[in-house]
């Protein structure tokens, strides 16, 4: 079950890389960088799939996505957000969460070949901020990126509970944790889903329009 769902989470993932890079030259920067966000976490998950097929430990990978999902989407909601105090905000926090990772690093590089929880938790912490600055200023402002936003909040809110409350339970029942990693692919997909209709309604739209 949690394969058929993270293979479905892989192909809606591959659909909306292509979808929003077909798309990719005539865009601004908020749309190409999270493009770029895109084809990245794809790699990084492709290349964790052929190492677990392999038997490989890919833990390591977890943090390239985390980290470069942090960046990747950090730089998107400096792009989209208008107040200057808002994009101040953002740059401060990517800064003091890479400075807060580093350091943890730096006294413990064990964790590195491990799955950093607070990693997640920091990471998530900031994007979640940036992403409620944005729903803030949506009710005066264009619904720019308004379901990509939705996706990004409700997948990394809920994606970060399931994995602090997964670590909790892995000790006691590893049923619970298959329950936890099967949510956090359905959430996954939902996630997706949210991207595809953006596209699908402020970009397919367009094209349809700009061709009439």
């Amino acid at each position: 079950m949690n394969q058929i769902l993270a293979y479905t989470g892989y192909l809606f993932l591959l659909l909306n890389l292509i979808l929003f890079f077909i798309k990719f030259s005539n865009q601004g920067k908020a749309y190409k960088i999270f493009t770029l966000y895109l084809g990245f976490i794809f790699v990084v998950q492709i290349v964790a799939k052929i190492y677990s097929s392999q038997n490989i430990n890919n833990l390591f990978l977890s943090h390239f996505y985390f980290i470069s999902q942090f960046v990747l989407l950090s730089l998107f909601f400096e792009t989209i957000l208008k107040e200057k105090y808002q994009k101040n905000i953002v740059k401060s926090g990517l800064i003091l969460g890479l400075l807060i990772l580093g350091i943890q690093y730096a006294f413990d590089p064990s964790l590195f070949l491990k799955f950093n929880l607070f990693e997640i938790f920091i990471t998530s912490f900031f994007l979640i901020i940036f992403a409620t600055f944005h729903f803030y200023n949506m009710l005066n402002e264009k619904k720019e990126f308004y379901y990509i936003n939705v996706g990004i909040l409700m997948y990394l809110f809920g994606s970060t509970i399931l994995f602090l409350v997964g670590n909790l339970t892995t000790t006691l029942s590893s049923r619970v944790s298959l329950i936890t990693w099967i949510l956090n692919s359905t959430l996954y997909i939902i996630y997706q889903l949210f991207i595809l209709i953006e596209w699908k309604k402020s970009f397919f739209k367009k094209e349809i329009n700009t061709a009439l």
